[in-house]
């Protein structure tokens, strides 16, 4: 009977375990390295969150860590003068916004990575001109050097050009970041072309039914 009692224990126990793994897999991966090399794992063995922050956003109002934290967002880089691959991005972006306009739980980050002309009222006229939601994207400018250390060391957002740059080079990428409700790196995708987005648009919902 022990014996009997033993053995549906170690089963029960290998189902569950089973079970655990298959979720872990069917799971958005995370990222955890400049690398951007995906792992499905346990969410408890991660090591990388996003790091303590504190920008001004277009209306003024700061923004932190903990205005994103407990939501997923979904994080870009631009700069509003920008003639090349930004006004494409933000149009693309702005289709994430339509698509979540009435969700609370998801938001936009976009860091100006020319913080220095992009001041609160050329944030703001930049909003107004692209349809920005206020409350909904967040266009934020501040310390020059403390954005380009969250962009690079947080974000890993420009690693994947093959080339690490130098603290003081112009900092400017297409790659669009998911982050989870925990500040982790969920997704990378880039926001010039259009499939990318939908398959963002995809994971932001997928992500949703993740605790």
């Amino acid at each position: 009977m022990k014996s009997t009692i033993f053995f549906l224990l170690i089963l029960s126990l290998c189902f569950a375990c089973k079970a655990k793994k298959k979720d872990v897999a069917n799971n958005l991966p995370f990222f955890t390295t400049p690398d951007f090399t995906p792992r499905w794992m346990d969410a408890d063995s991660l090591s990388h969150h996003l790091s303590p922050f504190s920008f001004t956003n277009q209306d003024g109002k700061t923004i932190t860590e903990k205005t994103v934290l407990g939501k997923i967002h979904v994080a870009d880089f631009f700069y509003t003068t920008c003639p090349g691959i930004c006004p494409k991005l933000t149009k693309n972006l702005g289709l994430i916004q339509e698509e979540f306009k009435n969700d609370t739980t998801v938001l936009l980050l976009s860091y100006s990575v020319t913080s220095d002309h992009d001041s609160v009222p050329v944030l703001k006229e930049y909003a107004n001109l692209k349809g920005v939601i206020s409350n909904k994207w967040h266009l934020l400018t501040g310390n020059q050097d403390y954005i380009n250390t969250l962009v690079r060391n947080s974000y890993f957002a420009e690693k994947t050009l093959g080339q690490e740059k130098g603290v003081d080079d112009f900092l400017h990428t297409e790659n669009v970041l998911l982050i989870d409700k925990h500040l982790r790196i969920r997704g990378i995708y880039n926001g010039t072309l259009p499939f990318d987005m939908e398959q963002l648009i995809k994971d932001i919902k997928q992500l949703e039914g993740e605790e």
